[in-house]
């Protein structure tokens, strides 16, 4: 195909700019659990701490996994998940301005474990 290159790069834009900002979302929610304060929602009823040590995973550390190209579409569910959860269980009933940004997030991240890293990732698919 002759825009194969394009594709590849687009689907690296895609996987990459969407986990830098979900990083910035993570980085102070590890902050927190690394500083102690486990102050967080508790939807599951599983208790904050684990709620909060969760997210983290799907919102720091799962994004470095998707930015490197490592397991991809695997680091995409527990990311798409916590964004489902953020738009329709903890601001369900918030104004749809609201929860647009989890909803945005759960497209994206959707979209990367359909589609896949690309060639320009450590999996090379």
């Amino acid at each position: 195909m002759k825009n194969n290159t394009l594709i590849h790069l687009g689907l690296a834009i895609l996987r990459i700019v969407p986990s830098i900002f979900m990083m910035t979302h993570g980085y102070p929610k590890l902050m927190n659990l690394i500083n102690g304060n486990t102050e967080f929602a508790n939807p599951f009823g599983i208790g904050q701490a684990p709620s909060l040590f969760l997210t983290v995973v799907a919102e720091f550390v799962c994004p470095l996994l998707i930015i490197i190209g490592f397991k991809t579409r695997w680091a995409a569910i527990p990311t798409a998940f916590t964004m489902f959860i953020a738009g329709f269980v903890i601001h369900g009933a918030d104004p749809f301005g609201r929860k647009e940004m989890a909803l945005l997030y759960l497209t994206v991240f959707v979209v990367i474990m359909l589609l896949g890293p690309g060639k320009y990732s450590v999996d090379k698919k």
